[in-house]
């Protein structure tokens, strides 16, 4: 049997006096990857950010591991455990390198500990041959990586990428959804909206649609 890394349920969160979330309930797996599909305003982006704690939802619970309850906002002891991915992931204009130890150096490693720890996730997410480039002048496909990278180095439970394709060349695109099976592969779950047909077609992963406040499966 499957362990359940992550639970919510009955999530409502009311935006502008509707329900864009109405009552999901949602089961994720150790390892195994999702994709959410839906319309632009559907709100995927606000259950994404609902999940990693970022935003609260008006009534639900979450839930790992069928530990404590974590809302209205997880206790800083859980606060690593979920890691969102922005869309138009912000940079720091310092360098690669100090942008994916920034979470690192956030939680109180050791300078010994995360200077390792990031050289593993350059290497990673293949962004060597871009490290002394300044991070504001990276292409939408490097700054990605980057991103993940600095999300990937904080060793998450839950992953969590909005739209991680959006925008990028085909080069860019093909990185970035090689980084994204690997995750899964290495036993991270990570769930992805977005609308790129071929991150929803991938095997393996389990499909959702969210509309008009509601998760639907669509496997």
């Amino acid at each position: 049997m499957s362990e359940i890394l992550f639970e919510a349920s009955g999530l409502v969160r009311r935006l502008g006096g509707r329900r864009v979330i109405d009552g999901i309930d949602l089961r994720l797996e150790r390892g195994q990857g999702y994709v959410m599909s839906g319309d632009n305003g559907s709100g995927k982006t606000t259950l994404l950010r609902i999940l990693a704690g970022l935003e609260a939802a008006d009534t639900g619970m979450l839930r790992f591991q069928g530990g404590q309850t974590l809302l209205p906002r997880y206790p800083d002891a859980w606060r690593w455990r979920a890691v969102y991915v922005h869309q138009h992931p912000y940079l720091f204009h310092t360098s690669v390198a100090a942008n994916i130890a920034y979470g690192l150096k956030a939680r109180g490693e050791r300078r010994e500990q995360w200077r390792r720890k990031v050289e593993e996730a350059i290497d990673w997410a293949g962004v060597r041959d871009v490290i002394s480039v300044p991070p504001q002048k990276l292409s939408g496909g490097e700054r990605q990586r980057v991103a993940m990278a600095r999300a990937k180095v904080l060793e998450p439970r839950l992953l969590l990428l909005d739209e991680p394709t959006a925008n990028l060349d085909a080069d860019g695109r093909r990185r970035t959804i090689a980084l994204l099976a690997r995750l899964c592969a290495e036993g991270v779950t990570v769930v992805t909206a977005c609308h790129d047909r071929e991150i929803i077609e991938l095997p393996d992963v389990r499909r959702f649609h969210l509309e008009g406040g509601k998760l639907l499966p669509l496997d």
